[in-house]
């Protein structure tokens, strides 16, 4: 997997729970190092191990867990490019939902060797959305589910999200954009300023 991914795993639980405490989480990962490199390649097994022991060291659940460092990724200071990538995605909270199938592709325009699993966006007839996510590190879709409740709050709309569940490798989320114009949406401008 590559080392973006986990170090953003290391980067949320240091910022929220400190280094020391991350060495036990190294250590009962079974990791001879404390520190990923975010553009290093790691075996696909590293993943898995550091949060099952993210979410031992903490007695928290996997699904918490993977929601917390999805919102992470776009509320936390020093990732605004993610936030960035993700608001080149529409002016509006439906624009934005909408363009969620490209976010793979997206991705790989800003950083070519990061792969993203698949995502699906489908209007059900009622107005109401689901995500399909094809999750080969299980609780992807809860880590989406942060994403987007981070995104919900960016754009200023209020939605309520739910994880349907997880089968054969696909975790899906329903999505109810309640109101578009909830609150004031935190600023965002596609030009850097002057």
């Amino acid at each position: 997997m590559h080392g973006l991914i986990n170090r953003s795993i290391q980067n949320y639980f240091c910022a929220n729970y400190g280094q020391r405490l991350w060495a036990d989480v190294a250590a009962r990962a079974g990791l001879d190092f404390t520190e990923f490199e975010a553009m290093m390649t790691y075996p696909d097994h590293v993943t898995p191990a550091v949060l099952e022991a993210v979410c031992a060291v903490l007695d928290r659940p996997r699904a918490e867990v993977m929601e917390d460092v999805g919102t992470f990724l776009v509320a936390q200071p020093g990732y605004e490019a993610v936030r960035r990538l993700l608001r080149f995605g529409g002016v509006s909270f439906s624009d934005f939902l909408q363009s969620l199938d490209d976010l793979p592709d997206r991705t790989r325009l800003a950083l070519s060797e990061l792969h993203l699993p698949p995502v699906e966006l489908r209007e059900d007839p009622d107005g109401q959305y689901s995500l399909i996510c094809e999750a080969p590190l299980v609780g992807y879709g809860y880590l989406m589910m942060g994403v987007l409740r981070a995104m919900a709050d960016d754009y200023g709309a209020l939605v309520l999200l739910e994880h349907c569940g997880r089968s054969e490798g696909v975790e899906a989320l329903k999505i109810i954009l309640v109101e578009a114009e909830f609150s004031e949406g935190r600023r965002f401008e596609l030009g850097a300023r002057a």
